[in-house]
């Protein structure tokens, strides 16, 4: 009975031990940045990147290690290390901290493992993911304005002046040139708070923003106000016409 209760005691004691080692490693934090350069996301880097500690308030100073090599020793706040890989033989390093109190005890962090990789290598990698991307808002671009531009070319909408339009799912916007209103079209590009669209009146291309209904609704109406003022243009044939008319009866 004696020996299971000393049993029970030293286990007991272990596992508060365990846990005061386990609450003492978890109080260094480390972070770990790029500042400049290719970071893979699943480990390969090269660059310039930085290490950076937290810990207890009364921490006094932090060593940071490669490979188990004591590249600096920080003793002012914040606790923070720049480092280059080029300036590190390729290949796989572990990185960590040590902290130490003002009381004297000491922290580790974790250990961050990462691949060193070339200048070159880490270039064609950055390039495999920018590609892509280019491509991608290139072709937005291309959807966005060539589309419209071909399959509008030489055909002008001849809606008349204050006529109620539907506006559709991508909703309408007024032109900032003609101020007439139009409805958005389909593969209008995003420009954050507006969008690249093309005027299908004046031909003009525009970021232009969607509006509400109460605002397209009013620019239809100045439309037909535009409409009922204007003089109707006559042609040159009519104007020769009706000068010779006008002929016939100053002998009279």
């Amino acid at each position: 009975m004696k020996f299971r209760i000393a049993l029970l005691f030293a286990l007991i004691l272990s596992m508060l031990a365990a846990n005061t080692a386990l609450a003492q490693t978890e109080e260094l934090t480390l972070s770990f940045s790029r500042d400049f350069g290719y970071s893979s996301g699943t480990g390969d880097i090269q660059g310039t990147f930085s290490m950076k500690v937290s810990g207890p308030d009364d921490l006094v100073r932090v060593e940071f290690y490669i490979d188990e090599t004591k590249i600096v020793e920080d003793a002012e706040a914040p606790f923070r290390l720049q480092f280059i890989t080029d300036n590190y033989p390729l290949g796989l390093h572990e990185m960590y901290a040590i902290g130490y109190t003002a009381d004297g005890r000491e922290y580790r962090s974790r250990v961050v493992t990462a691949n060193f990789v070339s200048a070159d290598e880490g270039w064609q990698a950055a390039g495999k993911i920018a590609i892509p991307l280019i491509v991608v808002v290139f072709g937005a671009i291309l959807l966005s304005v060539a589309v419209p531009m071909l399959i509008g070319r030489g055909k002008r909408d001849e809606l008349p002046l204050g006529a109620e339009r539907k506006y559709g799912l991508r909703g309408g916007s007024i032109c900032p040139k003609c101020k007439r209103p139009f409805a958005l079209p389909l593969f209008s590009m995003n420009l954050g708070f507006s969008k690249l669209a093309r005027c299908p009146y004046c031909r003009k291309m525009n970021a232009v923003r969607v509006q509400p209904l109460v605002k397209l609704r009013e620019a239809e109406r100045a439309e037909l106000e535009q409409a009922e003022g204007q003089v109707p243009e006559i042609s040159e044939e009519e104007k020769l016409k009706k000068e010779l008319d006008d002929s016939k009866y100053q002998g009279m």
